[in-house]
């Protein structure tokens, strides 16, 4: 089962709506609504590609949050969305240079995954702290 459901009926709850009104708003038509969204978040069927982008329009969130697997992830995509542009600009700002600081919890970086040796990484990962490292 994937996460979507769950992630749907979240959203849902969060933003106060029934799940008839959620489908109506979304363009599902009234009669059929309140079953379509039931399935949804039972995970009996899937909606199409349009569906999901006018629920997550409807619902305030983005659609990344709808997929997102971790917890902690899909709060921060939230919170990201909520911000305003400039906001949204200075945090990725913030997280980029502290990339590029290797201020990842004061442990070194390494090359993202499947890059060969001698060339420039495009993207870095940070690498979690050895065993008995504090990380800062």
């Amino acid at each position: 089962m994937t996460v979507f459901p769950k992630r749907l009926k979240q959203a849902r709850l969060r933003a106060g709506l029934s799940q008839e009104r959620l489908g109506v708003l979304a363009g599902i038509d009234e009669h059929s609504a309140s079953a379509r969204m039931n399935q949804y978040e039972r995970g009996k069927h899937a909606p199409d590609w349009l569906t999901v982008e006018r629920l997550a329009a409807v619902l305030r969130v983005p659609v990344a949050y709808l997929y997102a697997a971790d917890d902690e992830v899909a709060e921060l995509l939230l919170a990201f969305y909520a911000l305003a542009p400039e906001h949204r600009a200075k945090i990725l700002e913030l997280v980029r240079g502290s990339l590029t600081a290797g201020a990842c919890g004061g442990s070194p970086q390494s090359p993202a995954p499947g890059r060969g040796r001698g060339r420039q990484p495009k993207a870095t990962r940070c690498t979690p702290p050895a065993p008995g490292e504090s990380g800062r």
